[in-house]
């Protein structure tokens, strides 16, 4: 990651979420509130609306190829990557199953940058398996969500990576994280 680099916009929105967790439907519980904070920096400062968007979930690697990131990017109609910290399915096969297999072949990522391409039974590539930092032992997984290559959203994300976690992703969960708690105390 480039050092210069520094948060230009940090917004919030308070939500009520109706909708409980259910591994595979997170776009359908979350997608709104992150439109409606995308729609207003749109409308009100167009100047730093992002080119990309780096989605804390997956997008092609995903059961039915379509997580959040490739859902909020037909929306938004803007680029965006999946970065999910743990494996989810792909092909049908058994999450056990596949993430045994991944995380035995991923113990194989040794340096900042090597990758696993992560193919399925059909021979379809869905994302990889990205080592993003010399200091992290466990890779991310990086998939396409919306008009974006793989191959670029490996390099979006190693290039915004200080740790594990590509940074904007990171300071999204610790501002938030924050946020939280500074609400909590008043």
């Amino acid at each position: 990651m480039c050092l210069a680099w520094k948060v230009v916009h940090t917004a919030f929105l308070e939500t009520s979420l109706y909708l409980p967790y259910i591994p595979g439907f997170l776009a359908f519980r979350e997608v709104d509130p992150l439109l409606q904070l995308l729609n207003k920096v749109k409308q009100e400062q167009p100047q730093i609306y992002p080119q990309a968007l780096l989605v804390d979930g997956n997008g092609r690697l995903h059961p039915r190829t379509c997580g959040i990131a490739c859902h909020l990017g037909v929306l938004a109609d803007t680029p965006t990557i999946g970065v999910a910290k743990n494996f989810l399915m792909i092909d049908g096969e058994g999450p056990l199953l596949e993430m045994k297999h991944v995380k035995t072949l991923a113990k194989g990522l040794n340096k900042l940058g090597d990758r696993l391409v992560l193919r399925g039974t059909s021979g379809t590539v869905y994302g990889a398996a990205v080592r993003t930092s010399d200091g992290a032992p466990n890779p991310v997984f990086i998939s396409q969500g919306h008009r974006v290559s793989l191959e670029t959203a490996i390099q979006l994300v190693l290039a915004t990576c200080r740790y594990r976690i590509p940074e904007p992703i990171r300071r999204a969960d610790l501002d938030s994280r924050a946020y939280i708690r500074e609400k909590n105390q008043t």
